[in-house]
This record gives structure tokens, C-alpha cells and sequence, in this order.
């Protein structure tokens, strides 16, 4: 019987496993559970690889990494107002200002505040106020880009990998497209406006920002120990439509995929979006496997419909939408009846991962995870009949 390690790689190398791995991310139902005292009587006291153990699951295995940041030139303030994290960026050519907000219940359920957090350039999310706000953040921007560089600690990578074992492989998050960040940092809606008002301004930026990672970035991924590379996160139909993203996404993944995929990298993008209308682009763009892959009812886009477009080319990791885990939401009937068209879908169950979009939420029952553990033990041995 192979490992959960064992099948991932086996996927990884367009190999077929035993059976369908199951690997979500449990973290914050734990948290969640444990902070709320509501954690079942079994796993009180428990930690939280022990209690991925009894449910069959994988590790999910999210905090390696392959680089270090530093930026030459950048003080870095922050500051706490009540919930609020104010963070200021002071370079010799200016500020960027960014706040971001947490609340009582995100801290509770142990989930993360939509946030850029951390370093400006790699860490994916949004605050309540964005810190490129006009042209006159581009000259910032850029002065940081130019001044960051990637140190890699692969060493770092190594032992993380060795204490994640047989229950998982790592998924190495590194950065995010240009165009796409450049949207988080101004915020979507804002950031169209600055394209449409400054294009030539807002495509010099992304030009220094792809040369950058083009130089820097790209080759210290490549010479890394690791293999699984998450670059790229939450494009979706309505955030990045079809014209934008063959214009400004396509040629940028194209290139870093046909360049670290001559040093055998597999590169995910983290899909917990509607990617109904995309598709097609995000398979020509390059990327290699769609990770917490949301489908309907969380957004308009199916399982089905992605296997159509992709085949076995595109590997899948995620099949189950959050909601349905949640016994108050949806029904024992409603949940079978999706595994079933599920494991349909799937079959013979190539280049597939078991995983939930994007998180087992706090609500979620332990009854309906352990109904998971026993279909993928019944009907997830390879291959897997429809």
C-alpha cells in the first residue's frame, strides 16, 4: 500500500496511485473546534497530524518554502489600531500604506484576514485599504521590486520535507502572477481604472515586475529541491476575464512554465475561484495543476465541465465544496448523491487529489469526514469505477 507522500509524487509524475489520495485542509476546523470547545471527545487533546491520521487524510503540508525575502532600502512600520494592522512600505521615493482588518470570528475559526501581510510582493490577498492607490504608488512599487531579493534556504525546504514524511508532499507557495498582484494591490475595481486611465504607466511596471522574476525569482525556484510550485493564485472569470488574461497572464505563464519545466517543476495555480469562463486559458497558459479547485454550488463552475476542457492533462486537487460538509446546509441525500456523480466524474481517477475548496470550515461534521475517509476507502481504489 503506498503512502500519501508515495501518491502525490506518483501523480506528480503522471503515475497512477493505489487509490485517490485525500488531502484537505483540516487546520482551521481544528482550530475552530478547539477554541469553540466543541471538538468531538475523541481528539480533545489531540494534535492536529493525529487527528488527520484517523480520518485517512494527508497532510496538507503549506509551510515550506524555498526562499527568503529581502528588500535593500524598505523600512517596514506596522502598527495596531483596535482590529486594524496598519503597515507602512518607506522607501527614498516614497510610502505605501496598506491596513488591513481582522475580526473576532476570523480569529476564532483560525482563519486569516484577507491580507497582503508580511512582504508586499509574494504573500496573496487584499486589505480594506490598498497601498497602490494611484500612479503616484508606481515609482514605489517599482523602487521594491527592484530592491527585493530571493535568498534561497533550501535546507529549510528539506527538513520541512522530512518532518511532513509519508503523510504528505509540499506545496511551495512562491509568488503571483504581476498583472494579478498588481490587482490585489489596487484593489480590482480600482485596478482596471488605473489600467484603463495610466496603460502605459500600469505595463512598464509589469514589464520591470516580470524581468524581475525572470532574472531572479524564476531561477532560484529552478534550482530548489523541490518539485510541487504554487505560482499564481485566485484568477477567476470575473477578476481576470478571458481578454485580460490571454493579454496579460498568458505570455507571462508560458514562459515560466516552459522554463521550469525543463528543471521538472509542476506548477499549481490556487483555484478557489469561479474559473467557469478561463478554462481553456488557464490549461494554455501552462499550468500544470488547478489546487483547491472550487466547484458549484460555491461558484458556477462543475467538475464535469473542467475534465471536458482539461482531460487528464490538468492535474485536480480539491472535488469538494465546503458547504458540503455542513450537515445545516446540505443534506445527507444532497452529499451522496454529489459523491456519487463525484467519483463518475473522476474515473478512472487519474491526475486527481481529494481536497476541499478551500478550507474544512468549523461547522463542518465529523460525521460527513468520516463518511469522506469511507468512500475513499470503498471506491477510490485505482482504478476507480464510474
Amino acid at each position: 500500500m503506498m503512502t500519501d507522500r508515495e501518491r502525490v509524487l506518483a501523480i506528480l509524475e503522471g503515475r497512477n496511485p493505489d487509490r485517490i489520495p485525500w488531502i484537505p485542509i483540516l487546520q482551521s476546523w481544528w482550530l475552530y473546534r478547539r477554541n469553540t470547545g466543541t471538538l468531538p471527545e475523541k481528539y480533545e487533546g489531540m494534535r492536529l497530524g493525529d487527528v488527520q491520521r484517523d480520518l485517512g487524510m494527508g497532510s496538507r503540508a503549506l509551510n515550506g518554502r524555498i526562499f527568503t525575502v529581502k528588500q535593500r532600502g524598505v523600512d517596514t512600520v506596522i502598527r495596531r489600531d483596535g482590529m486594524d494592522t496598519i503597515t507602512e512600505y518607506i522607501t527614498p521615493v516614497g510610502t505605501l500604506r496598506l491596513v488591513i482588518r481582522r475580526t473576532p470570528e476570523l480569529d476564532i475559526a483560525g482563519i486569516p484576514a484577507r491580507t497582503v501581510g508580511g512582504d508586499l510582493l509574494t504573500t496573496p490577498g487584499t486589505g480594506i485599504e490598498n497601498p497602490i492607490k494611484g500612479p503616484e504608488g508606481y515609482d514605489v512599487l517599482t523602487y521594491i521590486i527592484e530592491n527585493t531579493r530571493y535568498l534561497p534556504c533550501y535546507e529549510e525546504y528539506l527538513d520541512y520535507e522530512e518532518e511532513v514524511g509519508d503523510r504528505g508532499y509540499p506545496l511551495v507557495k512562491t509568488a503571483d502572477t504581476p498583472f494579478n498582484r498588481f490587482l490585489m494591490l489596487a484593489g480590482y475595481d480600482k485596478g482596471y481604472l488605473q489600467l484603463y486611465d495610466h496603460t502605459d504607466k500600469v505595463e512598464r511596471l509589469l514589464e520591470i515586475w516580470t524581468q524581475k522574476h525572470r532574472e531572479e525569482l524564476w531561477p532560484v525556484i529552478a534550482d530548489s529541491p523541490a518539485k510541487l510550485i504554487q505560482h499564481g493564485v485566485q484568477h477567476s472569470s470575473l477578476t481576470t476575464p478571458p481578454p485580460m488574461f490571454k493579454k496579460y497572464i498568458t505570455p507571462y505563464m508560458q514562459e515560466m512554465s516552459e522554463y521550469l519545466h525543463k528543471y521538472d517543476k509542476v506548477i499549481a495555480h490556487h483555484a478557489d475561484n469561479d474559473t467557469t469562463q478561463i478554462l481553456g486559458d488557464l490549461k494554455e497558459a501552462g499550468w500544470d495543476m488547478q489546487e483547491c479547485f472550487a466547484t458549484e454550488p460555491l461558484v458556477t463552475t462543475t467538475l464535469k465541465e473542467a475534465r471536458k476542457v482539461w482531460g487528464n492533462e490538468m492535474i485536480i486537487w480539491g472535488g469538494i465544496p465546503s458547504i458540503l460538509l455542513v450537515e445545516d446546509l446540505v443534506s445527507d441525500e444532497e452529499f451522496e448523491t454529489y459523491m456519487d456523480e463525484l467519483f463518475a466524474t473522476i474515473a478512472p481517477g487519474d491526475a486527481f487529489i481529494l481536497g476541499v475548496s478551500d478550507i474544512i470550515p468549523g461547522p463542518a461534521s465529523l460525521a460527513r469526514l468520516v463518511r469522506v475517509r469511507e468512500l475513499v476507502e470503498e471506491r477510490g481504489k485505482y482504478p476507480i469505477q464510474a
